[in-house]
């Protein structure tokens, strides 16, 4: 039995895990304070404009902060930053794909929007 223990240790790959439960509870602070600086972003934007979207710096603004929340998450809480190459790629790949469905899907929704008016109809 005593074999079986120590070949299973020796064949248990090697964290850097963090250790204390604070850098998890700086890591929740860090992602409240990105999420109320969304809504802020978003109480600012909609006051001065009647709505959010009709603040040019309002998306970019809630892209951004997104995005660092989606790291940190990523990084942290899903312990991307300790998984292999592999792992990694395999993430980093979806990721990069499902950014470019997201964003074609952007462009696509503005061109519906800003033309549909133009665009003959059918049927």
């Amino acid at each position: 039995m005593a074999h079986s223990h120590a070949a299973g240790e020796a064949a248990a790959p090697e964290h850097n895990f963090p250790e204390k439960a604070g850098e998890y509870v700086r890591i929740g602070v860090i992602l409240v304070v990105l999420t109320a600086l969304e809504v802020g972003a978003y109480e600012v934007a909609h006051r001065a404009h009647g709505t959010a979207l009709g603040a040019a710096w309002f998306v970019p603004t809630i892209l951004v902060l997104s995005a660092l929340k989606f790291a940190l998450v990523a990084l942290y809480y899903m312990h991307l930053k300790w998984d292999g190459r592999f792992l990694k790629g395999i993430f980093t790949f979806s990721l990069f794909v499902a950014a470019i469905v997201i964003l074609a899907l952007m462009v696509l929704m503005t061109y519906h929007y800003t033309y549909a008016g133009t665009l003959p109809k059918v049927g």
